[in-house]
């Protein structure tokens, strides 16, 4: 597809519309090419800590819907690492009116570390323009849900959603458990003065 085509995948509310950014939210860039780079680099750590804590979540054996969430967000954090690592290297750059060529003979359009992310799904589920009273943006028009984003935003928004909803029951068994150990250092201690 060419930078900025879409189609309908269900009628006026779901679109396949491509565009990249440069691996923020909302398009924002980090300070140049040095930047990206610190950008990337940052990330690659996240991940590998992120990807550490969920190992750990595992061998202990944690809330099942924890391990769950924390996944989702290894895998779009990883998902989006992939796109600005390599996406650079395998194609070249695309346009409005020019489709990116996989591996072409000239190299890609960026090295390693400086792709672009590709964003792919748009759902304007609600459309018009604001009225022409209101202040600023009276007369403008108007879509939400706006954003363009991929599937590992997705994942990285239903993981932290599912942190946020069931915190109380992923974190209470920790509470408990220094709650538990607490008593057991008290009694141990009430018992040893009392000798």
């Amino acid at each position: 597809m060419p930078l900025g085509d879409q189609f309908p995948v269900m009628g006026d509310w779901f679109y396949i519309h491509f565009v990249e950014n440069n691996g923020m939210a909302f398009g924002w860039d980090f300070g140049g090419e040095h930047g990206k780079l610190a950008l990337s680099l940052f990330r690659v750590f996240a991940i590998g800590g992120i990807g550490y804590y969920l190992y750990k979540l595992i061998v202990s054996q944690k809330h099942f819907l924890l391990i769950i969430s924390i996944s989702l967000i290894f895998a779009g954090a990883l998902g989006n690492i992939i796109d600005s690592l390599f996406y650079g290297i395998i194609f070249d750059a695309s346009g409005p009116f020019y489709v990116a060529q996989a591996f072409p003979a000239e190299g890609g359009y960026a090295s390693l570390f400086h792709g672009k992310v590709v964003d792919m799904l748009y759902f304007p589920l609600i459309e018009g323009y604001y009225p022409d009273w209101a202040p600023i943006v009276g007369g403008d028009y108007f879509a939400f849900f706006r954003p363009v984003f991929n599937i590992a935003d997705s994942s990285i928004t239903i993981g932290v959603t599912m942190l946020i909803v069931f915190q109380k029951q992923f974190f209470n068994d920790s509470e408990e458990e220094v709650k538990e150990d607490l008593k057991t250092e008290e009694s141990s201690s009430i018992a040893e003065n009392s000798i």
